[in-house]
């Protein structure tokens, strides 16, 4: 606790001490920083009219050190003008107590904010229920009814651009239903997959967290269903608390450890490898049950372009693929026939 008043120091200090709760006290700001970087504590409540360093440079100070970023920061002040409020909120606090306050609200707001962040040190899914539970922890808001109530869903037919390489993001998509391609084509017009995605991912993150334009296209493998995220809530979400938008970041980023291998695969490995792990890859992603019965089924085109070789080559390398009884081909549906073998394709 940083307050330069000694009798609300000792006042606020001794309530928080009889909840069970070990109090560290500063009386500026100055000292609450050397303070706050020896005991590492698991939450700091902070004034801001102080002297030597106000409670706005002291949030700045902790926020900028890496041993104390993600420590939730409460601000506690006289003031209660709606502009200061706001200023203390954008500035990156998590609450803000306006004094005189009495036990019961100063104890609950401790309560509350110690529980978001004990819950936001767990791993949640992958998918929008984890998205859900991040936002519920964060904010109280139900995400999930939220995109049933308050928001249409857009239906793609099967080949339709979902977005184009070059054109400015303003929305998250979710895929409700459905499966998506992302590629990029060279100069001659050949094209390389470079994300595949099926329900419960997401698509077009990593533009609107740069601020830049879509780097690929997107689009429907077969009929498919979204459920589209305005800029302004995914921006609201990712900066409404750093641990919150730390957590997003990971769960969206997970997939870049997938392209890096997809690439160096594309660049080093051999025709029957690169094949055998197009394959495996789709199996994968789209066969997360272990169906034995599932199919794969692509057309040649595009199962070239996941591999990264030309179609002809493709041809013949499934050819020999069957005839070695590795998979079964039925028109442009494939069956893989023995997974264990194309997983560990030598090279």
């Amino acid at each position: 606790m940083v307050e330069d008043n000694v009798e609300i120091r000792e006042n606020m200090a001794e309530i928080l001490e009889l909840a069970g709760y070990e109090v560290c006290c500063a009386e500026n700001g100055k000292e609450g920083v050397a303070a706050a970087m020896q005991a590492r504590p698991d939450l700091i409540i902070c004034d801001i009219m102080m002297p030597v360093l106000d409670g706005y440079g002291v949030l700045h100070m902790v926020q900028r050190n890496p041993d104390l970023q993600g420590i939730p920061f409460i601000f506690l002040t006289a003031k209660t003008e709606r502009a200061e409020i706001r200023k203390g909120m954008e500035s990156g606090a998590d609450d803000y107590i306006t004094k005189p306050c009495d036990g019961t609200e100063l104890l609950n707001a401790v309560e509350v904010r110690l529980k978001k962040t004990e819950l936001l040190k767990h791993r949640v899914s992958d998918d929008i229920q984890g998205i859900n539970k991040l936002i519920d922890i964060s904010a109280g808001k139900d995400y999930l009814e939220a995109l049933k109530e308050g928001r249409s869903s857009n239906h793609y037919k099967k080949k339709q651009l979902i977005y184009s390489e070059g054109n400015h993001p303003s929305r998250l998509f979710y895929i409700l239903k459905g499966k998506v391609k992302a590629y990029k084509r060279n100069d001659d017009g050949k094209e390389l997959i470079t994300g595949l995605y099926n329900e419960g991912d997401f698509l077009g993150y990593i533009p609107l967290m740069e601020g830049r334009t879509y780097h690929e296209t997107t689009e429907a493998l077969e009929d498919t269903e979204l459920a589209i995220i305005p800029r302004s809530e995914f921006e609201e979400l990712i900066g409404s608390n750093p641990l919150v938008m730390k957590k997003f970041i990971g769960i969206l980023a997970r997939n870049i450890d997938e392209k890096e291998e997809q690439l160096l695969a594309i660049a080093y490995n051999s025709l029957r490898k690169k094949v055998a792990d197009a394959l495996v890859v789709l199996y994968r992603k789209y066969n997360q049950q272990r169906d034995d019965a599932f199919v794969i089924d692509l057309s040649r085109e595009n199962l070239a372009a996941i591999a990264g070789v030309a179609k002809e080559s493709l041809i013949r390398m499934l050819g020999e693929l069957k005839e070695e009884h590795l998979i079964a081909i039925d028109g442009s549906r494939i069956r893989i026939l023995d997974y264990n073998k194309l997983e560990h394709m030598y090279n």
